[in-house]
């Protein structure tokens, strides 16, 4: 071999791993051109978002590391790389919506080693997944997620209330219930993680949600703040190993976990992790991003899905009065909440807690002061479904069998609570049910769980989902607690994640002065016009009404109007809003249109565009704040007339106040 070509040797081997780590920049801009995701690919992957030249997300590195020590994204060699763009429209069978626009470009990576990254860009933000394409199966280490924010930003975000294991606190173990912290991220305690979804405030207004989607059989994503103050980065749950039985054999608790987040089968689509871009503070109230990132689901008939308003007992406690039996958890007492619900239309009745013995974690063992057969005979004759509550544990143990016996009695869904975790193995559970429950036709309300995925178009019996915090709180809440700046957070935050078992309707209203926390006979935060506002504004397709009949049947003006308001939508429509202070919305179905609106603790007047109304004039019925409403949270007035179209309405919101209005030609 001559010296020369020695030479050539050497430098061919010298060069080799400079051309492997050599720098490849790829670039995806959404079909309105505004957002722009670079992706660089050298010895690791990174990728940053901008909007309009706005950077939102800053140099960010994306990897997952498998317990065997294969890294996804360490050292990558790309085989080549993809584009193509997806315009199509979206019928879901429960939605918002009567049809979604589903618009993006697609970038797709593959590499060698058996991944594939991929990047889409809409109008509204950015997502992106992680494609296993191994043929054998695998456990996942960690996954490597950081979402880095420019110049120390404010955010709106949820720390766990981690319950406590042998003593210590463990955030892994939360309900997923709690109010925003509004601080500079710089000022956020790093020892706390923060719940999904999160909001960051970036420049000229702009805003970024933070959340995932098509968490199908993967832990869920927490967040924490990264030490250098420059972002967030992803923290998961370990797999469960030791498990312990609590509270009346219906909860667990992982003593242990696994070296590992998850487990796959090798070939794995992994969930998306989701960025939803906001240059106005309402375009975050209409959102479609999560759902339009799910799986579809099969194509089959969902007609037998029917929606709607929920009587609920265990908020009011069973507290009936005015009645001659003992009311509680017994057969009559249920009688009167069927004969209610049925007044005034409400479509089902749910059995709370209390139902089955408590104990042993058996579902078949119903309390002897329960006819339950006599009870769904009733109902169906006074045209009302029943729906059981299920704890996580006894539902997990005979899920087939439970599901297939109360179907085939007449049950019409289970609202199934407790599970209060969402690693890997309680994020399956709450898949299965879904699909179980779709199986033997029964609609899935997911209870004392992480906020929503898309689960509900993969499985759209999958209807509704706790992750909030709900009406409940106010039975015990601490003091100091702000259920009003929330209700005027929580739509621009964890509502971009889909639909929400929140569960209001208080009649008795108090203002920030009065307020007080009563379990057995609780009162809302604000105004009795707000509770209605709720709502229209909340999305909650299968939605409670939870006080107690009686208090209802005090109040049937109220009542009749909360019953009439539908649970799904054909159009939405942001009117106007600004996180944590005020929003107000309009919903439409049919040939009807509903608004609401709420303000936080400041008395407000505003101004509603109705332009999005066709011309002509139109029936109207509105509730608002009355005079006193700021001492009396109650007083309400209710109007009736016409109004045209081409002027704006004028409204005024006491403090924690609210307004709703019915508008029909």
């Amino acid at each position: 071999m001559s010296l020369i070509s020695k030479k050539w040797i050497a430098i061919l081997l010298i060069a080799v791993p400079l051309w492997t780590y050599a720098q490849k920049a790829v670039e995806l801009k959404d079909p309105s051109g505004k957002i722009e995701v670079n992706i660089s690919i050298g010895s690791n992957i990174t990728y940053s978002i901008s909007h309009e030249d706005d950077v939102i997300i800053g140099t960010s590195p994306v990897a997952m590391t498998l317990t065997d020590g294969t890294v996804f994204g360490k050292a990558p060699r790309l085989k080549k790389k993809s584009y193509k763009t997806e315009n199509q429209t979206i019928y879901p069978p429960v939605y918002k919506k009567k049809f979604i626009k589903d618009h993006f470009n697609e970038l797709t990576l593959d590499f060698r080693g058996g991944y594939s990254l991929i990047f889409r860009a809409y109008e509204d933000g950015v997502a992106y997944r992680f494609i296993s394409n191994l043929n054998k199966p695998f456990q996942v280490e960690s996954e490597q997620a950081v979402f880095n924010l420019p110049d120390n930003p404010k955010i709106f975000a949820a720390t766990p209330k981690g319950r406590k294991i042998d003593g210590v606190e463990n955030q892994y173990h939360s309900s997923f219930q709690n109010t925003y912290q509004h601080v500079e991220l710089s000022k956020w305690d790093k020892s706390r993680m923060a719940f999904l979804p999160i909001l960051s405030e970036g420049k000229n207004g702009k805003k970024v949600c933070i959340t995932e989607a098509d968490l199908l059989n993967y832990p869920g994503m927490f967040l924490k703040v990264s030490p250098d103050d420059k972002g967030f980065y992803g923290k998961f749950a370990a797999y469960p190993k030791d498990v312990s039985v609590e509270v009346r054999g219906l909860k667990e608790m992982v003593k242990t976990r696994e070296p590992y987040i998850a487990k796959t089968e090798g070939k794995t689509a992994f969930p998306w992790r989701v960025m939803v871009i906001s240059k106005k503070d309402t375009d975050l109230l209409c959102s479609d991003m999560v759902y339009k990132l799910a799986t579809p689901a099969a194509k089959d008939d969902y007609s037998w899905i029917k929606p709607g308003k929920v009587a609920w007992d265990w908020w009011n406690d069973w507290s009936l009065y005015n009645v001659d039996f003992s009311a509680g958890i017994n057969t009559k007492t249920y009688k009167y909440y069927i004969d209610f619900a049925s007044k005034f239309g409400i479509e089902y009745v749910i059995l709370d807690e209390g139902w089955a013995v408590a104990g042993p974690a058996d579902l078949f063992q119903i309390v002897p002061e329960i006819d339950m057969k006599e009870l769904i005979r009733y109902a169906d004759n006074k045209n009302v479904g029943l729906i059981l509550w299920a704890g996580y544990r006894a539902f997990d143990l005979d899920m087939e069998r439970v599901c297939k016996h109360y179907a085939a009695m007449g049950i019409k869904g289970f609202k199934i609570d407790f599970m209060d975790r969402d690693d890997q193995y309680m994020i399956d559970f709450n898949r299965r049910c879904a699909e179980t429950g779709a199986k033997y036709k029964l609609l899935i309300d997911l209870h004392g769980t992480s906020k929503p995925t898309g689960l509900q178009r993969t499985y759209p019996n999958a209807i509704n989902f706790e992750g909030v915090h709900g009406l409940e709180e106010m039975k015990w809440a601490e003091p100091g607690t702000d259920q009003v700046t929330y209700d005027v957070t929580m739509p621009f935050i964890r509502m971009v994640a889909g639909p929400l078992d929140y569960t209001q309707g208080a009649m008795n209203n108090a203002n920030k002065k009065n307020f007080k926390a009563v379990y057995s006979e609780p009162m809302s935060q604000g105004t009795r016009c707000r509770q209605l506002a709720e709502y229209i504004i909340f999305e909650s397709p299968l939605n409670m009404l939870c006080d107690a009949p009686t208090n209802y049947l005090k109040e049937e003006e109220c009542t009749r109007f909360i019953a009439s308001i539908p649970t799904v939508w054909d159009n939405t429509i942001a009117l106007d809003g600004k996180v944590g202070e005020y929003l107000a919305m309009a919903r439409q179905k049919g040939n009807t249109w509903y608004i609401g609106a709420l303000t936080d603790w400041k008395e407000r007047n505003m101004e509603l565009d109705l332009s999005f109304l066709d011309k002509g004039e139109y029936n109207i019925e509105f509730f608002e704040d009355g005079i006193n409403a700021n001492k009396v949270g109650k007083d309400y007035r209710r109007k009736v007339g016409y109004i045209s179209t081409g002027k704006k309405f004028k409204v005024h919101m006491a403090s924690g106040g609210g307004f709703v209005m019915k508008i029909w030609r």
